[in-house]
């Protein structure tokens, strides 16, 4: 049985499943390669307009695998600092690839999301979750440092520094209800209808100008990161005259409405 499932449930709406359930999905090496390579696929299956990824069972992903972690490549001959650098080098490039994916990701989050399962939640675009969803920055309460695989930078921007810091130092649960209080999901939504609303949700983004939502996902992420109104506006302006000069979008989303029809844009 593969440890990752890649499905198509909708036209243009592709699904990843990490298919672990017995271990709640833990991010042992087998799993998180497949991964990796799965959302680089779906990268560039140019017909995704949208993703969205989950895990199979009762839980989205519960950390690092403490009982078997797994294969970890390419590291004959190497001693143990090593292998351990290329480990963490490894997960901390699935998140960066979570990122690079051309087409949004919605993260549909179906159960615990501990640790390392919350690093993978935050690194999607959007977060949808269930009434079952909870949430755990761990590595504090096993006597690490709860700061991995990008938790500290990517928590504070998802929902504020104060709240970041009291999550990650306490080690307390976030449960669903929470967690749509403080932003850290868009949305909760019943277990059964979870998948659902995700697709919904990424057929409603799939029907938009494909570079349009490409560039507006890259300015969002590019904003969290400028330091200043004035180093990021200039790119806004840069990406919105590209689709606008180069497309025939804008024209058609006005006689589209005047039609009182869908547009059908055609980049």
């Amino acid at each position: 049985m593969p440890f990752v499932r890649i499905d198509k449930p909708r036209p243009h709406v592709t699904l990843i499943t990490l298919n672990r359930p017995e271990r709640m999905n833990a991010m042992a090496f087998d799993v998180m390669v497949p991964f990796r390579e799965a959302l680089d696929e779906v990268s560039r299956d140019n017909d995704t307009r949208a993703v969205v990824v989950t895990g199979a069972g009762r839980g989205f992903c519960s950390g690092a695998d403490l009982e078997n972690p797994g294969n970890i490549p390419g590291i004959d001959g190497l001693t143990l600092p090593t292998i351990a650098l290329r480990s963490m080098e490894l997960l901390d490039d699935v998140v960066r690839t979570m990122r690079r994916v051309h087409q949004p990701v919605i993260a549909a989050i179906n159960g615990p999301a501990i640790g390392g399962g919350l690093c993978l939640s935050l690194a999607a675009d959007i977060r949808l979750a269930s009434d079952t969803a909870l949430f755990r920055a761990a590595g504090i309460n096993n006597g690490l440092t709860a700061s991995e695989l990008g938790l500290s930078y990517l928590l504070p921007r998802a929902i504020g520094a104060s709240r970041a810091f009291e999550i990650m130092l306490s080690g307390r649960d976030v449960d669903a209800a929470e967690a749509e209080r403080i932003g850290l999901v868009s949305r909760t939504v019943a277990g059964d209808e979870l998948l659902d609303a995700c697709y919904d949700l990424a057929e409603r983004i799939a029907a938009f100008s494909r570079p349009g939502v490409e560039l507006t996902k890259r300015s969002l992420w590019s904003g969290l990161d400028a330091a200043s109104l004035d180093a990021h506006i200039g790119q806004e302006g840069l990406a919105q005259l590209f689709v606008r000069l180069t497309t025939r979008n804008f024209e058609e989303a006005i006689k589209a409405r005047r039609e009182h029809r869908p547009p059908e844009f055609e980049d």
